[in-house]
């Protein structure tokens, strides 16, 4: 008697069982081969950002209070220049012109420290020259035959009460002569690449001796990299031989943090003042340097007057204006790519702040770790600097180890 029942098929096989399975098979038969390629080691991940090489702080550019006549300029030490006004034309730049006398003078007689530096030695021309120059009302300091000055003191009473007759005395010292000596400033204007500057004399009374404000700032930033430079211009006062005390011409020291550089004013040149300002901006302290050049008034105190206005005005809108700002915020950023094909985003740790101005073009550089090559979440894999900024780059998830197929089948 046959029994009738329901026959039971066998079980089937998933997909995964039968990649499991051709992989065991494939193991069994290659041997040595396949577990070479199971335990090879793995290849980092590597990273790419779209962070540009460039970047501009957000916003529109600042609108500063320039002067409406005249010329003036304005760079932040270490960001860049803050813009300017006026034409480009070469005016002349009256006792503005000794700061170049000072920098040839320092290039060729470096003095360091307290140093005082060689004796100038005051000679009969040196007096005639000074009495000379009286009635053309310059400004000057007395001086006696046979007097000994210091380098530090024939500074001192060069840029703090703008004595043209230094000026002449410390030119013969060093070259020889008036024409020896502008040759080297001229000289030296040219290696600065101040192209549209000309010094016909060391104490810039002569009309023919032009500048303009952008190629002033030029030679102010060279300058200061003098600390004894840096020193004197900040004096208030000094004593010296002879004359006693002298005093510093510069109105604007100490207010809105200027700390230098130079008065000039002629007829011809107008009111004129280039400029140093420490500027605080939170844990940062940058160096302003700017001119303000060329502005109107009936006399010396009247022009410089009105160039301190300026100078007050353009500062306080510095002070309000330069700031930390943010230039790359914590958000994906780029990505950690493994050899398989498995990917992560990458963010900076931290928003990305910067001292400067809305429109400034920042220079930003990327650099890379070894993110190994499966980076778990957070893993630093890299940074973001901008500005002396440094922020890490990290990984907003990790990447999973790759299949054994695609270790069974890589090629390299």
């Amino acid at each position: 008697m046959t029994v009738y029942g329901t026959a039971v098929a066998p079980p089937k096989k998933s997909l995964r069982n039968v990649v499991v399975g051709i992989v065991a098979a494939a193991v069994v038969l290659l041997g040595s081969g396949t577990t070479f390629q199971l335990v090879r080691e793995l290849p980092d991940a590597t990273l790419s950002t779209s962070v540009a090489s460039e970047i501009k702080v957000p916003g529109a550019a600042p609108k500063l209070p320039w002067p409406p006549t005249g010329s003036a300029e304005l760079m932040v030490e270490g960001l860049g220049r803050l813009g300017g006004s006026g034409g480009d034309s070469a005016e002349p730049i009256g006792s503005v012109a000794k700061v170049m006398t000072a920098y040839v003078i320092l290039k060729e007689h470096p003095l360091t420290g307290d140093d005082e530096g060689p004796s100038l030695t005051v000679t009969a021309a040196d007096v005639e020259d000074y009495e000379g120059r009286k009635a053309t009302n310059q400004s000057l300091v007395h001086v006696e035959e046979g007097e000994k000055l210091t380098e530090r003191d024939a500074l001192e009473a060069l840029m703090l009460p703008s004595a043209n007759n230094i000026a002449h005395l410390l030119a013969i010292w060093d070259a020889g002569s008036e024409e020896a000596f502008v040759a080297k400033m001229n000289a030296a204007a040219d290696a600065l690449g101040m192209d549209d500057t000309e010094y016909s004399d060391p104490s810039g009374f002569l009309p023919t001796t032009v500048s303009t404000a952008p190629d002033q700032v030029e030679l102010a930033r060279a300058a200061i990299k003098f600390p004894v430079f840096a020193e004197i211009v900040e004096l208030r006062e000094a004593t010296i031989p002879v004359a006693g005390k002298i005093y510093n011409y510069n109105d604007m020291l100490g207010v809105e943090g200027v700390f230098g550089i130079k008065t000039g004013s002629t007829d011809q040149a107008g009111g004129n003042l280039v400029f140093a300002s420490r500027l605080k901006v939170g844990k940062r302290t940058l160096t302003v340097v700017g001119a303000v050049f060329n502005q109107p008034g009936a006399n010396t105190p009247e022009q410089l007057a009105e160039v301190n206005v300026h100078v007050r005005k353009l500062l306080a809108a510095v002070r309000k204006t330069v700031k930390e700002y943010e230039l790359l915020g914590a958000e994906p950023a780029g990505k950690v790519e493994a050899a398989w094909g498995d990917s992560a985003t990458v963010s900076p740790a931290a928003p990305l702040k910067v001292v400067g101005w809305p429109g400034l073009a920042v220079p930003v550089k990327v650099t890379a770790d070894a993110p190994g090559p499966t980076p778990a979440a957070g893993t630093v894999v890299g940074q973001v600097e901008a500005s002396g900024v440094r922020v890490e780059l990290r990984t907003d998830s990790a990447i999973p180890t790759p299949s054994t197929w695609w270790k069974l089948s890589r090629v390299s």
